[in-house]
């Protein structure tokens, strides 16, 4: 074991601790023209337009995460796990999928309450799960941390990356409720890491589905640091402590296979730390960039060549460091037009003292994180966020920013006063970059302090708006439902792809509606202009649903819907009736589903 003691001076002066006054507001307001002063004071206690009921134990959800903590303070213990709703069977219902960890060998709790198994549970249909791990061949021990879910292989059904403390597993979803281990013959075995979030993605647009892994620090249980408060007592280590570890690319063969592309492609970095990962089209020119979030190294922003390559553009973007030229300690992200502005904006979890980054991109191609005047910033500076997720959740046409938080070691309150265990937080949008956190009104114990980890939205009950999921570290998960007041509609979109990969990842979905409401925007000739990606992964450690949802306010239907698929084929819909759902396959056309 490596000896490694950190002064109190050592820890405040890293990381947020206690980084207090760190922000320049001088230069973020200089930049941030258009957005208020005043906004986390105004409007501080809207009607949110929407209740979250705490159905967990009603559905049937019955977790508890297991960190394998026991007094050894191992890093990995502080990271997981993650979260994720997805449609494993294909009946169009929304199942889930929660990551366990397990006990570090040596160390095996007596007696054991349940399985270090992760969860998969089925949708009922009629607001409840069952625990299908066991039949779905799934109760396999690994200490889990997230997953991507995505149908590499375009059969049909979603396959399954878990990624580990070791080997990472890959699960193939044989289409009859079951899913076999392919990890070796996939190619994927064989490479031991601390792997965190993971996506899959067709960087080369050749119809396949490609996976792209995050990987935190080089760590083994052996190879442990030492570090401590008081050089007695050992504590868990900042990222400091490690080297850093490269994130892996590997390209879809097309026959079942991968080829590791890590080195050639562009992205090989052994210094990063990376927790987070999202897919964007930066630069819209229609094939897909990333965006990671690394720990006390700067953010990556791949951009995609185009050639199979990809060239990190973080700096000149303005999103590798805060706005002081710091490296943060990136945790969680999500992208998304929260504007409507039709340009892709960002979210990253940080550190406590570091805020939550909200970033703009400008017509220039530069992010400005305007998370101090949105209301973001203030409200969310005394907390360590995790996962991240855009959603409209009050169905007004303008994406929200729902955040877990929670903290690394239960003893952090005896160094910096603050909450190991934190509220989560639900920021409104409110219209002219201002953002409002109603978590407190919108009932359910959403409200109430968590450990929180992994995020993830999903209609799991096909009523038309979005319901939550959130894991805990070494805690329970839990599912919010999600039940409107407001009499605000949607409309929803499945989209499968034929010439795209099936699951059409990294297709922009756009629709046109008439009068503006609540806090969307017009363009000129007084349309609202909503968009969407198809998406897997962001988050942290998780994965949301991939049909896309469009609040619409009170409106009964949208003008136009502009699907831009990644094939590079594009197709227009018109007069398309609010409170349904729709299925488009790519050069099939667009049919109804029944139901919502």
């Amino acid at each position: 074991m490596t000896d490694c003691k950190i002064t109190d001076r050592q820890m405040n002066d890293r990381r947020s601790f206690l980084r207090a006054g760190m922000c320049s507001l001088a230069s973020t307001l200089i930049s941030t023209a258009g957005f208020r002063l005043d906004a986390f004071a105004a409007n501080a206690a809207p009607d949110p337009g929407f209740h979250l009921v705490d159905v967990t134990s009603q559905a049937g959800i019955n977790f508890r995460h297991n960190s394998g903590a026991y007094g050894g303070k191992l890093l990995p213990e502080t990271l997981g796990a993650g979260c994720a709703f997805l449609d494993y069977d294909g009946d169009g219902w929304q199942d889930i999928l929660l990551v366990n960890g397990a006990d570090w060998p040596g160390h095996k709790r007596e007696p054991i309450s349940q399985p270090n198994f992760l969860k998969l549970y089925r949708n009922n249909r009629n607001g409840t799960f069952s625990d299908v791990t066991r039949s779905a061949g799934l109760d396999v021990e690994m200490y889990g941390m997230g997953m991507a879910v995505g149908d590499y292989d375009n059969d049909g059904f979603p396959d399954i990356l878990i990624t580990c403390v070791g080997q990472n597993r890959l699960f193939k979803n044989t289409g009859k409720g079951t899913f076999i281990d392919v990890t070796k013959s996939s190619g994927l075995g064989g490479r031991q890491a601390l792997s965190t979030s993971a996506l899959w993605f067709d960087f080369d647009r050749d119809g396949l589905l490609d996976l792209f892994v995050c990987n935190y620090v080089k760590w083994s249980a052996e190879h442990d640091v030492f570090c401590s408060f008081d050089g007695k007592h050992k504590s868990y280590c900042t990222p400091e402590a490690y080297r850093g570890e490269t994130c892996w690319l590997f390209h879809n063969r097309g026959n079942g296979t991968f080829e590791d592309v890590t080195a050639s492609c562009g992205i090989f970095d052994s210094s990063s730390k990376s927790l987070g990962v999202a897919m964007l089209d930066y630069d819209h020119d229609g094939w897909p960039d990333l965006l990671v979030t690394n720990d006390t190294q700067p953010n990556k922003l791949y951009r995609n060549q185009r050639n199979g390559t990809f060239k990190d553009v973080a700096v000149d973007a303005g999103i590798a460091f805060s706005t002081e030229g710091r490296a943060r300690a990136g945790m969680g992200v999500d992208v998304a037009d929260f504007e409507n502005a039709g340009r892709p904006g960002v979210a990253i979890t940080n550190f406590d003292n570091e805020m939550t980054g909200l970033y703009r991109l400008t017509n220039g191609g530069n992010y400005v994180d305007v998370a101090m005047p949105s209301g973001v910033g203030q409200a969310s500076k005394d907390k360590l966020g995790f996962g991240c997720v855009f959603l409209d959740a009050d169905l007004d046409g303008a994406l929200d920013l729902a955040v877990v938080n929670g903290h690394i070691d239960d003893t952090v309150r005896n160094v910096s006063g603050v909450g190991y265990a934190q509220p989560p937080q639900l920021f409104l949008n409110r219209g002219k970059g201002n953002f409002v956190d109603v978590a407190s009104a919108i009932g359910g114990g959403f409200s109430q302090p968590k450990v929180g980890r992994g995020l993830a939205y999903g209609d799991f009950d096909r009523d038309g708006d979005l319901d939550l999921l959130i894991t805990t570290n070494n805690g329970p998960a839990y599912l919010y439902r999600n039940d409107q007041t407001s009499g605000n509609r949607s409309i929803r979109i499945r989209l499968i792809g034929t010439k795209s990969n099936r699951d059409a990842i990294g297709a922009l979905v756009k629709i046109f509606h008439g009068t503006p409401y609540a806090a969307t925007k017009a363009t000129s000739h007084g349309t609202v202009i909503q968009s969407r990606m198809v998406k897997g992964g962001s988050s942290y450690l998780s994965q949301s649903e991939l049909p896309v949802t469009f609040g619409l306010g009170k409106q009964d239907k949208i003008d136009r819907l502009l699907i831009e698929w990644p094939s590079g084929r594009t197709e227009e819909y018109k007069n398309l009736a609010a409170g349904r759902s729709y299925e488009c396959v790519e050069t099939k056309g667009i049919t109804p589903l029944p139901g919502f």
